[in-house]
């Protein structure tokens, strides 16, 4: 009798045991199971963190870029010469990117060492390519990749009067809005030769680019839209302009998707000179006659372009 009784005991302790062990082991694997996953939600967190500032260095890029190009244009603002600009953007841009990347450091205490690979024209003449290669790292994170950022030319000033006409002319000037050529650009028509190039005589272009919004084109013959888009300032995108890059190397024309505006002349001159949209006078030099040759503020086009913008020339 006391050796059943001995047996249920031993039954009911092992099994206790048993009960005991298997509830401390499944204590056990929650525990470490939370850890884990507390673990993981950590480096998730902090793998954001670092995508995050990856991001963020990105998207400065932009700006920044827009920045170094405005900085190369003012040089010729300022009289001086240039020979390549993409060259020299890079330069600008590299320096600037050595100072984000001290923000970087004391900021995030992420160390990033930078490169701009290069700056390019795109197939937008509104928009530069900029290519940069990053090496980060921060903690057990790291990042060795080539970010792209676009950025736009929109409202940087038209650099091209300035590469084509500096300092030596003397009087090309601007008065915040537009740039006056004065004597200026008619000197250097003179200079290539143009007939009639007295009708460039005090002639005017915008100094900010600005993309027009009249598109299809055509339509400029419609109502009040060449004047109001003379008014305005506008430039266009053309296949013969030069794009920004290259107008900062003085180029009237490029290989590159480019874009072109209105030298408006304000003379009373009836005769045939240089047709007056932008890469004509700066580079391809063919004639072009007043759309209405009693207007003073008349543009002065070839047929091509009259037909680009819907508009006619005026028998009067």
């Amino acid at each position: 009798m006391y050796s059943k009784i001995d047996n249920k005991g031993n039954i009911i302790t092992g099994t206790t045991v048993i009960l005991i062990v298997s509830i401390m082991l499944i204590v056990i694997f929650i525990v470490n199971s939370i850890n884990y996953m507390e673990n993981e939600n950590i480096n998730s967190i902090s793998n954001d963190n670092f995508k995050y500032i990856i991001k963020d260095y990105n998207n400065n890029l932009e700006q920044l870029g827009r920045d170094s190009i405005a900085e190369e244009t003012e040089k010729l603002y300022h009289a001086h010469i240039i020979h390549d600009s993409r060259k020299d953007i890079k330069k600008i841009l590299n320096n600037k990117l050595k100072e984000v990347n001290k923000e970087y450091k004391e900021k995030y205490g992420i160390n990033i060492r930078s490169e701009v690979l290069s700056v390019e024209s795109t197939d937008s003449p509104w928009k530069v390519l900029f290519k940069v290669r990053i090496k980060a790292d921060k903690d057990t994170n790291q990042f060795d990749g080539i970010l792209e950022s676009n950025s736009s030319i929109e409202g940087l000033k038209d650099p091209l009067p300035y590469a084509k006409l500096p300092k030596i002319y003397n009087n090309i000037n601007n008065d915040g809005k537009k740039i006056h050529y004065f004597q200026a650009l008619a000197q250097y028509l003179r200079l290539h030769n143009v007939d009639s190039y007295e009708s460039y005589i005090l002639a005017t272009s915008p100094l900010f680019i600005k993309k027009c919004p009249y598109d299809p084109y055509i339509h400029h013959g419609d109502g009040n839209t060449l004047k109001e888009c003379l008014k305005q300032g506008y430039f266009h995108e053309s296949a013969d302009g030069s794009c920004y890059l290259c107008r900062l190397d003085g180029k009237g024309v490029c290989p590159h998707y480019g874009m072109e505006v209105f030298i408006q002349t304000h003379t009373p001159l009836t005769n045939e000179s240089v047709s007056c949209s932008d890469h004509v006078v700066f580079h391809d030099r063919y004639t072009g006659e007043k759309l209405n040759k009693y207007d003073i503020n008349s543009l002065i086009l070839d047929s091509s372009h009259a037909k680009k913008y819907g508009l006619v020339h005026e028998d009067g």
